[in-house]
């Protein structure tokens, strides 16, 4: 079967093939996986189909391993998304062919051409998705014909290119839009990018132009993505009459909450093309309801549904003891500290299960784990850390989810950069920075050699490189995390949660 690229298309979907080709590139993508392309790239099409943006997508890869930039051009930017779910209780499904990406670039092997793009007066926003650890400040040397290794460098080299040749002009200025999952992302990519700026000693005229005509707008997203339905590829491939090695499945639901004006909302015209965004002066409410319940529940879920011999969502909340933990966990844990009214909160909750069993997607377990370590760290710990402060005891399952999360780093870092462990019968993988998997592991090595439990437990959770803090500080964690995982390594995950809801029940 032919691939997906402008030369099928102009047999299969004529009409298609150069519908957008006459589109400048407007928008730089920076991070190349399922997410962006389900989501943002899928918006830019749904604007350019309604003739609300007349833009099209630069993607840059944020790993140098990826093979996706490569891909896209492979593919002529052109992929699929395949959203499905239950609206109204029925089952829906729609098949898009996304066409708004331009071309690929890996930045590592071709910098010289991303410093070009960055000059291009047609560039206007800047979207990112380099996961929660992507936006994070770490000490970089100016760089001159290499890529920085961290996203906030790159972004900071390529708007010094931008205002430099553009010699400050303040209508060259840039709008960014990050998608990673922390708190105010916006305004910590931007204080990271002044931070970079400082370091390299650049003139006061760069940062007088950031500050008055650039915009750092915190946003909040929110699709499950599980990426290619690998066990339907071949019916799938039959059905669209073409190879899609880019196709993504996504759930029917999309929401993007943005802090801007309404001169932002004109400028990116996500209503004008029926597409769910709200803008807003403060996102605070909406990112604390949805990183605490949805995306904490997908992290706390992880690493002891994998350690159970799980390997999807919707298998853990229809799993009677992995499906009873979670919903202690939302609703006797979580929903009780959060600051929003209670039935609101409860009601989330209840979606959030509903969104979960979706029968139409596979949202990986594997997926969820990556980078496990920061998505706990922002997604899990702010709960555990509130329900310790108002009820002056640890909640039970949040801190048996950091045990567990402890036990699935316990393996050997392999030749390509994962951790392999084994559990329930199986080997299975964890992704991750390499320092934090290369820190565990030795961490588990460690104690290989010294059985003493306590001592990693303190250890690790001493660790403010994964905490950001000394989780020892924290009245009586360490000593319920050994505990748990003491538990975990005698009898075995499922025993383990028995044990915990037993506890807590």
């Amino acid at each position: 079967m032919k691939r997906l690229c402008i030369e099928t298309l102009r047999e299969v979907k004529p009409s298609e093939a150069d519908a957008f080709s006459r589109y400048p590139v407007r928008v730089l993508q920076v991070g190349s996986g399922n997410f962006l392309r389900a989501f943002a790239g899928w918006m830019v099409d749904r604007m350019n189909r309604q003739g609300v943006f007349g833009g099209r997508i630069a993607v840059t890869q944020a790993t140098p391993s990826s093979r996706t930039a490569a891909l896209i051009n492979e593919q002529d930017g052109w992929y699929t998304v395949l959203s499905r779910g239950l609206v109204g209780g029925q089952p829906a499904e729609q098949v898009d062919l996304v066409g708004s990406v331009s071309r690929g670039l890996n930045p590592y092997a071709q910098w010289r051409d991303l410093l070009a793009l960055a000059a291009d007066p047609h560039l206007r926003f800047v979207v990112s998705n380099t996961t929660e650890a992507g936006i994070a400040y770490s000490p970089a040397p100016q760089p001159l014909d290499q890529c920085p290794p961290k996203y906030p460098a790159q972004l900071a080299a390529l708007l010094y290119e931008r205002y430099r040749r553009s010699r400050g002009d303040p209508g060259a200025g840039l709008v960014m839009l990050p998608c990673e999952l922390i708190e105010r992302n916006g305004h910590t990519l931007k204080r990271i990018v002044m931070q970079h700026a400082a370091d390299w000693h650049l003139d006061k005229g760069f940062t007088d132009w950031l500050n008055t005509a650039c915009r750092f707008a915190n946003t909040l997203v929110d699709r499950i993505v599980p990426g290619l339905p690998a066990d339907e590829i071949d019916a799938l491939r039959e059905r669209l009459g073409y190879d899609d090695r880019l196709l993504v499945a996504a759930e029917w639901y999309h929401s993007w909450v943005i802090e801007g004006d309404a001169d932002l909302a004109r400028e990116w015209p996500l209503a004008e093309a029926g597409l769910n965004v709200t803008w807003t002066d403060d996102l605070t409410p909406f990112r604390t309801r949805k990183v605490r319940l949805l995306n904490g529940a997908h992290t706390l879920m992880a690493a002891p549904a994998l350690l159970a011999g799980l390997d999807t969502v919707r298998q853990c909340v229809e799993d009677p003891l992995v499906g009873q933990l979670v919903r202690h966990a939302l609703f006797e844990e979580i929903v009780p500290t959060l600051d929003l009214p209670p039935a609101e909160a409860t009601a989330f909750a209840q979606e959030v299960l509903t969104r979960f069993r979706n029968p139409y997607i596979a949202h990986r377990l594997t997926s969820i784990a990556l980078n496990g370590i920061s998505k706990w760290r922002v997604r899990v710990l702010p709960s555990l850390e509130a329900h310790l402060a108002g009820r002056r005891r640890l909640p039970e399952v949040l801190t048996f989810s950091l045990a567990a999360l402890v036990a699935l780093y316990r393996g050997a870092v392999a030749a390509d950069g994962v951790l392999v462990g084994r559990s329930a019968g199986r080997a299975y993988g964890v992704r991750d920075e390499a320092d934090v998997l290369n820190f565990l592991a030795r961490a588990w090595s460690d104690y290989d050699h010294v059985h003493d439990l306590g001592g990693l437990c303190r250890s690790l959770l001493g660790s403010k490189r994964l905490w950001d803090r000394d989780l020892n500080e924290l009245t009586g964690l360490t000593e319920r995390v050994t505990g748990h995982l003491d538990t975990i390594l005698q009898a075995g995950m499922v025993p383990a949660i028995q044990q915990v809801l037993k506890t807590d029940g």
